[in-house]
């Protein structure tokens, strides 16, 4: 046998990736051509950004973004000898990637499951730049990672990976699986956590707040106990009391508990960096280029966040892509319908009912506990149901069974059912639920914006589970109240991609006061898609025309400040706390003009207050100790409406004097007060305080008189009604207290005190704050509120099912109260000569008669429209 000689390239060396695809067509299984748009995708790539460190590129599902970073990868191996790894989230979607590789013509080697059992072949030929190595997110992001020596990474489904990437610095304790590492390692926290939480903690049997409760531990607290933290883990290591992840996360973890953020829930402990160090990551960043691949991406910085690095170029979707989806999907909302929404044991056996129609079923849930509820509560008995793992290799499994569902947890993507495969999706619950970080994101620090995008993501991927090419359909069932009413909102549907826009509101009009049956009815019409659904598919394609995605509030400051907060979290991973305090504060006041990240600003605020209070301990230095007061009071003021600051342990704190300050919406209203000198005129103060006859009338214009007059005596900078100019609703009164806080008034009454409200008028009331903040040019500060005015006793259940956050529900009678509250104070202030009084002194007489803002709002806040009762 003679020497093997080696083999190169028939097609030789391209000029750019679409030359090469001229080449490769000649001979392999793909399409004859690329598309125009893949074309103009991989030219702005080649111009423009081949030689950027960080490139992202979007493309929807159905555009080809498969073949474009097949061809980009395989440019890079042929022209410059490049080492090329494409990544994909799961071991599933790394077989269909390479298979689709190997039909363009483009030499694969997969390299997926154990390192040990790998091709020693095929990772040669890869290690040569022979090929192009496809893998999962896995085994770059390890403490041992396989895939090692990249010149460049393309990550497949990048708005997907954040629990991939994040992973290894994630050290997690479960309860359930490990008391006794939980327990021993909640005792090491204790000095960092609110003592009067630990024994709720500690018990077997919370109440339900403690339940589900996501808690901050003090990051000054952890530092200052960080050894003994450590010492508690490397035990629970050595001794196998945790999981196997948890053991590979405390390779990256240990020294470094200090410079990490531990959260604690009844159920769970986390340690893990905010932002994962992926600098220090050689396999992630060596590489001289990262390509980020995605069907969604968006502002805001989240994608950056993701992976820790500064600053990731984008290539926008190409034009056309930009509006047009794959398939169609019908959206159903149970739980809006009118016998559904008030008779919630119906609504189980009505998704029974979908179910079994379908036969196959896929469900995407949040987290495990829904899941499990979802099994007990819908499925219909004897049904074959599957998890991730068992369809991780083969899909077939499940859609070989007639009836089946396949439930994932956490998982929004990597799962593709094209036509008769599946026909159903099940989205249960808001994807807002993954590791105990952003759950306290979410749920403790209301800082839903700089989670939009992800959230925005999942739900349009595992919306289009089922509908994988242009002529595709299925349904998609929506349950859970925080899902719904957020789908519900218009703001949200904005957010959307056009198509899904589109289809969201033909699915809440299909389904907002309807019934069951109706429902039904239109789900049977859409299953047939014959002429009846020709008609509402023509609406979609219109509507979707006219529609442009639109970013959520703050996305831009968010973006602005995201190079900042990668640097702050390297900054404290490297222990360069100077440096880490200055992008602190960079962060701080990129988002001081932006009032919606005002809540994430706060949590940002709070870790410029430890750091500059561990500066202050370790120099002695005064400056540090007056910047650790300042970013104290930051935090206190931007965390107004949450609870997440006040379960902080109080160690540490700054002075009391540096506590003690007015409330911001308190500072506003006595300034205002103060300024609103026509008011100290005896004619002017009896004048306004006539309009209280007005809030006593059903009729609109008296009533409308009176909130804004009443919004004056409450101090508010300005305070103004509907011009009632005959155009779209719009709020009957709006008080603005400058930056601090907007309240927002619908005015219903002229109302019967019979019957309920209902969800029109809680959807109407939602929207009024947008209204406002086009009229205002601004956007509303993020502890607004909306109040609907009713003499209506009962509230509908599908008004709780589709108001928005933030919507409040308050009788008359409240009104008048909040009315004679004022003037009270208003008369005892000008007993006493309003020209002669300080801010101070005016605040000490409202706050006797109960009458700053920051104690009659919670009056106005009682009744939440977007939460029932029992929750």
């Amino acid at each position: 046998m003679g020497f093997n000689r080696r083999q190169t390239d028939s097609v030789g060396v391209p000029s750019d990736p679409d030359q090469l695809y001229r080449l490769l067509a000649r001979g392999n299984r793909g399409p004859d051509s690329v598309w125009g748009h893949q074309s103009k995708v991989m030219e702005h790539w080649h111009t423009q950004f081949h030689d950027k460190e960080d490139v992202a590129l979007e493309l929807p599902t159905g555009a080809g973004k498969t073949l474009v970073g097949g061809l980009i990868a395989e440019y890079l191996r042929r022209a410059e000898g490049s080492r090329v790894a494409y990544l994909c989230p799961t071991r599933q979607l790394a077989v269909q990637t390479a298979r689709k590789l190997e039909d363009y013509g483009i030499p694969p080697s997969l390299l997926i499951g154990s390192w040990r059992e790998w091709d020693q072949a095929d990772l040669a030929r890869y290690q040569a730049a022979g090929s192009v190595a496809v893998s999962t997110y896995s085994h770059v992001f390890n403490s041992r990672p396989k895939i090692d020596t990249a010149d460049v990474l393309i990550l497949d489904d990048a708005h997907a990976a954040d629990g991939y990437v994040s992973k290894p610095w994630s050290l997690k304790v479960n309860r359930r699986s490990h008391e006794g590492a939980y327990k021993d390692l909640l005792a090491a926290l204790s000095p960092a956590l609110d003592p009067l939480l630990l024994p709720h903690l500690c018990s077997e049997n919370p109440g339900t707040q403690y339940l589900t409760g996501i808690y901050l531990a003090s990051p000054v607290a952890v530092a200052a106990h960080a050894s003994h933290v450590e010492s508690v883990v490397r035990e629970a290591v050595a001794q196998n009391k945790v999981s196997d992840d948890a053991v590979h996360a405390w390779k990256f973890l240990e020294t470094h508990v200090a410079d990490c953020l531990a959260y604690v829930s009844h159920r769970e402990i986390l340690i893990r960096p905010l932002i994962a160090p992926t600098f220090q990551h050689n396999a992630f960043s060596s590489p001289k280029q990262r390509i980020y691949m995605s069907a969604t991406l968006g502002a805001g910085g989240e994608l950056e966040r993701a992976f820790g690095r500064p600053r990731i170029h984008r290539i926008p979707v190409p034009s056309g892509w930009d509006k047009e989806g794959t398939g169609r999907r019908f959206f159903v909302f149970p739980e809006m319908t009118r016998d559904l929404a008030s008779d919630r044991d119906a609504v189980a056996p009505f998704v029974r009912r979908v179910i079994e129609q379908a036969g196959r079923v896929v469900v995407l849930t949040p987290e495990t506990r829904v899941a499990d509820q979802f099994r007990e509560r819908y499925l219909p008995e004897n049904y074959h149901t599957f998890a991730a793992k068992e369809v991780e290799d083969d899909l077939t499994v499940f859609t070989s069974q007639p009836a089946a569902a396949l439930v994932l947890t956490n998982r929004y993507d990597g799962v593709d059912l094209p036509d008769e495969d599946c026909r159903l999706v099940v989205l249960d619950g808001l994807p807002a639920k993954g590791d105990l970080q952003e759950k306290f994101l979410h749920d403790s620090v209301g800082a839903e914006e700089v989670l939009r995008e992800r959230i925005r993501a999942r739900i349009q991927q595992g919306a289009g589970r089922a509908t994988r090419n242009i002529r595709d359909h299925a349904a998609v069932v929506v349950l859970g109240r925080s899902l719904t009413s957020y789908l519900a909102r218009r703001d949200i549907q904005a957010s959307m991609h056009p198509e899904i826009h589109a289809e969201l509101e033909v699915g809440v009009d299909a389904s907002l006061d309807q019934t069951s049956d109706g429902v039904w009815e239109n789900l049977e019409i859409f299953n047939r898609q014959g002429s009846d659904w020709s008609e509402v598919d023509e609406d979609i394609v219109r509507n979707r025309e006219t529609y442009d995605r639109q970013d959520g509030p703050g996305a831009a400051a968010l973006q602005r400040a995201v190079r900042s907060e990668v640097a702050a979290a390297n900054a404290l991973w490297s222990k360069d706390h100077r440096f880490a305090l200055t992008s602190i504060k960079s962060v701080t006041d990129q988002l001081r003009n932006a009032q919606t990240p005002r809540r994430y600003s706060s949590l940002w605020s709070y870790l410029g207050f430890c750091v500059a209070h561990r500066l202050g301990e370790a120099t002695g230095e005064a400056q540090f100790q007056q910047a650790a007061e300042s970013y104290f009071k930051e935090a206190r003021r931007n965390s107004l409406g949450t609870t997440w600051f006040d379960r902080v342990a109080p160690v540490a704190a700054p002075s009391a004097a540096a506590v003690e300050e007015l409330d911001p919406t308190d500072e506003v209203a006595m300034n205002s007060i103060l300024a609103a000198k026509d008011l100290w005129e005896p004619e002017a103060f009896q004048a306004a305080l006539a309009t209280r006859a007005g809030l006593q009338q059903s009729e609109p214009d008296p009533y409308e008189d009176g909130l804004v007059h009443l919004g004056r005596l409450a101090g508010a900078s300005k305070s103004y009604g509907d011009p009632r100019d005959g155009k779209a609703a719009k709020p009957d009164a709006v008080w603005i207290f400058d930056s601090a806080r907007w309240v927002v008034w619908e005015a219903k009454n002229q109302a019967k005190n019979t019957g309920e409200i209902g969800a029109d008028q809680a959807r109407q009331a939602g929207g009024h704050r947008r209204t406002t903040e086009k009229a205002e040019g601004a956007v509303a500060p993020a502890d607004s509120i909306c109040v609907l005015a009713s003499p209506k006793p009962k509230v509908h259940e599908s008004a709780y099912n589709v108001a928005e956050e933030n919507v409040y529900w308050v009788q008359p009678p409240r009104v008048l109260e909040l009315f004679d509250t004022l003037t009270r104070a208003w008369q005892d202030a000008r007993a006493r000569d309003l020209r002669t009084m300080t801010v101070t002194a005016l605040a000490a007489v409202f706050r006797a008669h109960q009458a700053l803002p920051s104690q009659w709002l919670p009056t106005l806040r009682q009744h939440p429209l977007w939460r029932t009762p029992e929750e």
